[in-house]
């Protein structure tokens, strides 16, 4: 892997942040799978986890925070969903012997539409996807539906640094319709779902943000 995150990357390898694709998706799969592990970790702090808890991650990419939460949850059993069929089989292929062993499963679907019962889930998590929503709200409902009475939404979302980017970060988020949430829009759009509880993080000199609330 010789691309790195940074001012020089292919315009059309960037836009595949949002649904890899073909082999420029693999690409940069690989690249979140690595720069995206700082912020997980930092986020998956303030999180309380049980060994015995379902948990979906939604917009699971190549894998990476499925295998964490598996491995954190011997007990317990992770999702993987995600709408690019390349992320669902590259995060397949990381995850292949918990597979194997009942203790994950990976599905290609999307959150505006969640394949799965009321009430499934102890915690649903989104890394860095909720940029990509089609519809916040809505889709906040079917994460709602499908969370078990005071089960937690845990959502992590980066920024675009302009010490990286420069003059390029505003670009970057305009070519990738990245939608960005501010605290307020957070609280609101999570009260008036059915969420209470919510407790929001930033990460000191940045604008990544870890929220965590609750279903009533």
């Amino acid at each position: 892997m010789n691309k790195k995150l940074g001012k020089d990357m292919d315009e059309k390898l960037i836009i595949n942040a949002r649904r890899p694709e073909g082999e420029l998706g693999s690409q940069m799969i690989e690249i979140m799978n690595e720069s995206h592990v700082k912020l997980s970790s930092w986020c998956i702090n303030h999180l309380n986890i049980n060994d015995n808890d379902i948990t979906l991650d939604i917009g699971c990419g190549g894998g990476v925070n499925v295998k964490k939460f598996s491995e954190m949850t011997p007990n317990g059993k992770v999702y993987g969903l995600d709408y690019s069929k390349l992320c669902t089989e590259k995060s397949s292929q990381l995850n292949e012997l918990a597979i194997n062993n009942g203790k994950v499963e990976i599905i290609h679907a999307s959150v505006s539409q969640l394949p799965f019962k009321d009430e499934t889930f102890d915690i649903v998590t989104a890394f860095q996807s909720t940029y990509f929503w089609s519809n916040f709200n809505e889709d906040l409902k079917e994460v709602n539906r499908v969370l078990k009475p005071n089960g937690l939404i845990f959502i992590c979302n980066g920024d675009i640094k302009k010490d990286q980017w420069g003059e390029n970060a505003e670009k970057l988020v305009e070519l990738l319709d990245r939608k960005m949430y501010s605290k307020e829009e957070f609280n609101s759009s999570l009260s008036e779902v059915g969420f209470s509880n919510i407790s929001i993080f930033n990460k000191e000199g940045t604008n990544c943000t870890c929220v965590i609330a609750s279903k009533i």
